[in-house]
């Protein structure tokens, strides 16, 4: 590669990383990148929303609802970043040794990163945050101050979501790096990312029993689903699933080899 080349390369990923190897780039790089690019025209916004509030606020008219919709703009336009810096690899790292590295020890760290650390934290994220917003919905939460902004669970359901987008990246990131190693098989991607796999494929065992069991026992108090002895099992149940899956996946993909 020319010096040229290597210098406009490193000019697109300070300057825009969206734009970095965009031939490589899979339907949630895409994805991620166009909602992030959407999302950036907050911080103008939030600018003139700081600016104005300084202002007024020095004229004695301070306004609540002003700075509940900073922090609303904040946090969502964060949490978008978040997703980004991920699907462009910009996000803060010690490249002490890793810069110098072969790119397929690159794509085996990058691997293992994603799949055994990375996805398994957004997936526990995830599931937590669904339970937080819908409890934030189901109060109607509100802000504290009475000319605030009283619907607070709008920004409380988009943290699950913005962290389902990161999940959508770090799996596009990890196939994408799979891909590099030449492991694009379904069975190779289920241990590239055992422990996040494993935890999806335990909580829709759950949910679909917990309700298998809220819609035949209408009268059951819903709080003590989790306690019933057909849900004590879903740890177990799910890996059955995913193992199931493995093997369907190796036999299918050896047979295609041979074929």
């Amino acid at each position: 590669m020319s010096t040229e080349v290597q210098n406009l390369n490193q000019f697109i990923s300070i300057t825009d990383p969206g734009e970095k190897n965009q031939d490589n780039h899979l339907f949630g790089d895409r994805l991620m990148i166009s909602v992030s690019n959407v999302v950036a025209w907050i911080f103008p916004l939030l600018i003139v929303a700081i600016v104005t509030q300084v202002i007024i606020r020095k004229a004695g008219f301070n306004q609540a609802w002003l700075d509940d919709a900073q922090w609303w703009m904040y946090g969502f336009a964060m949490l978008t970043g978040f997703g980004y810096a991920i699907t462009t690899e910009s996000h803060v790292r010690v490249d002490i040794l890793h810069q110098n590295y072969s790119p397929k020890r690159k794509a085996r760290i990058e691997v293992f990163a994603h799949g055994w650390l990375l996805l398994p934290f957004l997936a526990l994220m995830t599931d937590i945050l669904m339970h937080y917003a819908f409890a934030s919905i189901k109060a109607s939460e509100g802000s504290d101050s009475p000319n605030g902004l009283h619907m607070l669970y709008i920004l409380k359901t988009s943290l699950p979501i913005l962290f389902l987008l990161a999940i959508i990246a770090s799996w596009t990131v990890l196939c994408r790096h799979l891909k590099i190693l030449g492991k694009t098989f379904l069975y190779l991607k289920i241990i590239a990312s055992l422990p996040f796999l494993w935890f999806v494929a335990e909580r829709f065992v759950f949910y679909a029993l917990w309700w298998f069991i809220r819609l035949s026992n209408p009268d059951l108090n819903h709080r003590n689903i989790a306690r019933d002895p057909m849900v004590s099992h879903t740890v177990e149940m799910g890996l059955g699933l995913l193992i199931i899956l493995f093997i369907v996946s190796y036999l299918r993909t050896q047979k295609l080899l041979k074929g």
